[in-house]
């Protein structure tokens, strides 16, 4: 079996390229780089570092060229979704021809604690508190790996000091540009300075917030034949649930609606769950979210995906 390693040059995912004959015990690797063009020389001296690093040990290369900021302004999405969907559709592309069981991150256990802290920011259902997985599958089938989600980044650093290992540093980390580095760089010495020890408890609680997601996805998959039809989700159905609302959320968990949205679609349901039959009327109402909406017809929600607007009132 053989496994690609996605590297940047950066310290984590040199880290990653370093260990990867003891993480992947066994198994061949290639490395992949992308280079994003976003830091002018910068972004080729990454490039030319990686190439170095896999020449001195013959290790196969893959290397790709994106105008990312192009391709973000052509699809209208910000410049770190365009990279990401960019990379990750090369990933996909390289394992399918090249025959790789997946592609290896160099996500850590900061990584983890920050897309949590994140997650909860923007609002978010209990799959965003359970932290990343070790292995997951996208939608196109590309299988992603994290060996290195239980390790921090001041264990990864002393460990590339002690070997003497050469990484190349990213300007950008230092700016507080995107919302990850303030987090990163504002937010997490505070955490640190109250519980020197917070991230062991961050990505420990994530442990058993997932643990307790699978209950509540076992209660979930149960729930959803006997709410929904082929027309969509049938209301009264629903409301027979106990714990409607949370399965409301999981149905409808793809259209991102906001919580302002959803909490005005989960009234206007506890209305006429309590009111008497006919003196509430729910046909016709439209929630809307950027991804799309929910819309009430027939004693049905149905989601209709692609056709959202900026505004998430009904």
């Amino acid at each position: 079996m053989s496994v690609l390693l996605a590297v940047s040059g950066g310290i984590d995912s040199m880290y990653l390229a370093n260990r990867a004959p003891e993480l992947f015990s066994g198994e061949e690797f290639s490395i992949a780089h992308c280079n994003f063009r976003l830091r002018g020389e910068e972004s080729e001296g990454d490039e030319a570092f990686v190439r170095s690093w896999c020449e001195d040990r013959k290790i196969r290369l893959h290397v790709a060229h994106f105008d990312t900021a192009g391709v973000a302004q052509e699809r209208g999405i910000s410049i770190e979704m365009a990279a990401r969907e960019l990379r990750y559709d090369w990933f996909a592309s390289l394992c399918e021809q090249f025959g790789y069981r997946g592609v290896a991150v160099a996500h850590n256990a900061n990584d983890n604690a920050e897309t949590l802290i994140l997650n909860l920011l923007r609002g978010t259902g209990s799959r965003g508190v359970r932290g990343m997985a070790a292995e997951s599958c996208r939608e196109s089938g590309l299988v992603i790996l994290r060996p290195m989600l239980d390790i921090d980044r001041k264990s990864i650093e002393s460990w590339m000091r002690g070997k003497g290992c050469k990484w190349r540093e990213d300007s950008s980390n230092g700016e507080n540009a995107y919302k990850r580095n303030i987090i990163r760089n504002e937010v997490f010495p505070i955490f640190e300075r109250i519980n020197p020890g917070f991230l062991q408890t961050l990505n420990s609680d994530m442990k058993r917030l997932a643990q307790a997601d699978d209950i509540a996805d076992s209660y979930f998959r149960a729930a959803l034949s006997k709410v929904t039809d082929i027309r969509g989700i049938v209301i009264d159905r629903l409301l027979e649930l106990e714990h409607w609302e949370p399965v409301l959320w999981r149905l409808l968990e793809e259209l991102s609606l906001s919580e302002q949205t959803f909490g005005k679609l989960t009234a206007l349901l506890r209305k006429y769950k309590n009111y008497p039959r006919g003196t509430v009327t729910v046909g016709g109402k439209v929630f809307q979210s950027p991804l799309g909406q929910a819309v009430i017809k027939g004693g049905r929600i149905s989601i209709h995906k692609g056709c959202g607007q900026a505004s998430s009132e009904p």
